[in-house]
């Protein structure tokens, strides 16, 4: 059975104080409404880490993920905050590969490859975005692409590693474009990853990987989303700033 997960990327937004007004509000709500046994997930920025990470700790299924992590051990690399650091706040997840990165900052397979193996060798879980752009969608290989992305980056691993992974797909032409991606488009995206995850691994580790949507996803829309086969989750953008509504993303199962 492949967890079910609800993961909020809160990307820079929020000051110290309102992440902890944020954090403690879905910890309450998720307290008092959740019933299932979806994961939750508080992707925040390197500067909540600690503070969140002691809100949630008596909170059976709410865990925190950071936005992302060196692929250095250590060094002289100002700036930057590497896996040991991560693992030493009790952080449970690490986003990894997200289309923002990709874009803004030239990360390329090959270092989201080694920035995977460091998360592993702190005993983190890796959430591993990939996804296709406009361009890629209308020339119709998107799966190509996606698939290469995978390749590149996680085909490495071993089998236990893998069967760990989280991966979340973006389609990053339907996000902040206008365009839509509907809940068939995104089952039939998820259904090809995982065929992708067999090919490599077999279909039984294939089918423990959980396998979120990144697309815009929000309380009116995402049962509909989450009622695709492959689809096992969110990972959530906008919608994870505000408690009731990233909460009633999470009910959504």
């Amino acid at each position: 059975m492949r967890d079910k997960i609800v993961a909020g990327n809160w990307k820079m937004h929020k000051t110290l104080e309102e992440g902890k007004i944020l954090a403690s509000e879905v910890v309450n709500i998720v307290t008092d409404e959740v019933n299932s046994d979806a994961k939750v997930i508080l992707g925040t920025p390197f500067v909540h880490l600690d503070s969140v990470s002691k809100l949630i700790k008596d909170s059976a299924n709410v865990f925190i993920a950071a936005q992302n992590c060196s692929e250095h051990e250590q060094g002289a690399y100002t700036g930057e905050i590497s896996a040991a650091m991560l693992a030493s706040m009790g952080v449970d997840y690490v986003i990894l590969g997200h289309s923002e990165r990709r874009e803004y900052f030239n990360e390329s397979n090959e270092q989201l490859a080694a920035k995977v193996d460091k998360v592993y060798e702190h005993g983190m879980i890796p959430i591993f975005c990939c996804g296709e752009a406009l361009d890629i969608r209308e020339a119709g290989t998107e799966v190509d692409f996606v698939c290469q992305q995978l390749t590149e980056s996680i085909f490495h691993l071993s089998n236990e590693q893998f069967e760990k992974i989280v991966i979340a797909y973006e389609p990053i032409w339907a996000i902040g474009t206008g365009r839509t991606a509907s809940s068939e488009q995104a089952q039939e995206m998820h259904d090809a990853i995982r065929k992708h995850l067999a090919s490599k691994y077999g279909q039984e580790i294939a089918d423990k990987v959980s396998i979120l949507y990144g697309g815009s996803c929000k309380p009116s829309n995402a049962k509909e989303i989450f009622a695709g086969k492959d689809v096992d989750g969110g990972l959530i953008g906008g919608a994870s700033l505000v408690a009731r509504d990233f909460v009633d993303i999470v009910k959504s199962f």
